[in-house]
């Protein structure tokens, strides 16, 4: 065999490897593309809304959520319970079919997000959850009601040197900046 031919040989199979891998990264990438709408965009999406993956955002109607195992049946809609548009929001059924069980903070009128495809009959089937509880993680306002800064913590006795500086007031700046 001369030089020749051994190089048109390694060419050919480096061409149908990068090929594969070319292949491969621009099939994973559709595979792993979704949309992120909100129940209402949802209605909006027309025939595309059946031929792709989406991510659905809504709030979680109380009284809706029907637990059997890892798998949930609940009702998305556009507006909290609480919210005086919460009779007009646009609904949708989610059917949850995942290897794992619903996050913890999945509850009535927590946000939602699931993630799947929608069937021709209107009803959204999920591979996956998430719920969000934004009222859950805000600061404690001084009485205990989430929504304010934290109050400063009591002084140390413990420990002489902790109480050597004074800590900062509420509303004035740290060390180091000016306030006009």
């Amino acid at each position: 065999m001369n030089k020749s031919s051994n190089s048109v040989r390694i060419g050919i199979a480096v061409a149908i490897i990068l090929g594969t891998i070319g292949w491969l990264a621009f099939s994973g990438y559709g595979a792993g593309k979704s949309y992120y709408v909100t129940v209402a965009e949802l209605g909006k999406m027309g025939d595309k809304a059946y031929k792709s993956n989406l991510r659905v955002e809504g709030f979680v109607v109380p009284g809706s959520i029907e637990q059997s195992g890892p798998h949930v049946t609940f009702v998305l809609n556009e507006f909290e319970s609480h919210s005086p548009k919460a009779a007009t929001g646009r609904r949708l059924t989610v059917i949850y079919k995942g290897s794992e069980p619903p996050p913890d903070t999945f509850k009535d009128d927590a946000m939602g997000i699931a993630e799947g495809t929608i069937s021709r009959d209107g009803v959204f089937h999920a591979t996956a959850l998430q719920a969000k509880c934004a009222s859950k993680y805000a600061p404690a306002t001084p009485n205990g009601q989430p929504g304010s800064a934290p109050t400063q913590p009591a002084p140390s006795t413990s420990n002489p040197r902790a109480n050597a500086t004074p800590a900062p007031q509420p509303g004035s700046a740290p060390a180091g900046i000016a306030t006009n």
